[in-house]
């Protein structure tokens, strides 16, 4: 009979601790949701994805790396097509500058999703690169869309070397590498800002596209939560990119972003 009720007592406690883990994580997704939707028009705003963003707010939150590369892959395929619809409409785009350094990238991005980091190399590795996010967007001056184009020829062996490196950092991190490509385009003179805008914004694209399918080659399995937070970011990103660059100063926006980026490299050292 003791033993009975001894039985019946630990049942209800591990369905009260069961209980109490879900609406935790409810709570999680809840808050990252808001978090991602704040982001995705932040960055909408500013003209960039978001990869970083993302991959700060769930470093911050304390989301696992199994979950922060799918996630923040996923989400950039929907910012990234949506940019890279507007800018090859628009005709801010050079294929000629683009395929050498997609062709290089996207064979790295995949093997960089398929490897598997342990936790206590993934978290430094991501705090790095969100660190130097964090500077990049501090230190860019408001783009100037008017500047003239720049015709600096882009050699094919460093767009190659270029996008085999990228590709590579892009895929183990989980994010599209546009943080890196962007500055790169804008600092050599192989585009302007329009222009090397729309060629990051398919260099994203793509980059996410092998290296989430590198990902899901070695563990297929996306985040349950990943429909809503897909719908908040395309939401998010839209407002911004239609009416945040209007009304917000893009400086302003670019550092609050920066601070974003700062707090979840931190968390990345301290987790």
């Amino acid at each position: 009979m003791r033993s009975s009720a001894l039985l019946h007592g630990l049942q209800k406690q591990v369905t009260r601790a069961t209980y109490s883990t879900r609406i935790e994580r409810v709570n999680a997704d809840i808050l990252l949701a808001g978090l991602f939707f704040v982001i995705a028009v932040l960055y909408g705003a500013v003209g960039l994805g978001g990869g970083s963003g993302y991959l700060a707010v769930m470093g911050i939150v304390g989301v696992p790396p199994e979950i922060m590369r799918p996630a923040a892959l996923t989400l950039n395929i929907l910012v990234a097509s949506i940019g890279t619809w507007k800018y090859v409409r628009a005709g801010h785009f050079s294929s000629r500058i683009f395929w050498p350094v997609a062709a290089a990238s996207i064979p790295f991005a995949f093997l960089g999703g398929r490897l598997s980091l342990p936790g206590n190399v993934y978290r430094p590795i991501v705090g790095l690169v969100l660190l130097y996010a964090a500077y990049r967007l501090w230190r860019s001056p408001s783009s100037n869309p008017s500047a003239p184009a720049i015709r600096a020829k882009l050699p094919i062996w460093i767009a190659l070397i270029a996008g085999a490196l990228i590709g590579l950092v892009a895929g183990l991190v989980g994010m599209g590498g546009g943080i890196f490509l962007g500055p790169l385009l804008l600092l050599a003179g192989w585009a302007d800002t329009r222009q090397a805008m729309g060629i990051t914004a398919a260099f994203v694209l793509v980059n996410s596209l092998a290296g989430l399918a590198g990902r899901l080659s070695s563990v297929p399995e996306l985040p349950p939560s990943m429909l809503p937070w897909l719908l908040v970011v395309g939401v998010g990103g839209w407002l911004g990119a239609e009416y945040g660059s209007r009304r917000l100063d893009p400086l302003i926006l670019r550092r609050l972003l920066a601070l974003v980026l700062l707090a979840g490299g931190i968390r990345m050292f301290i987790s």
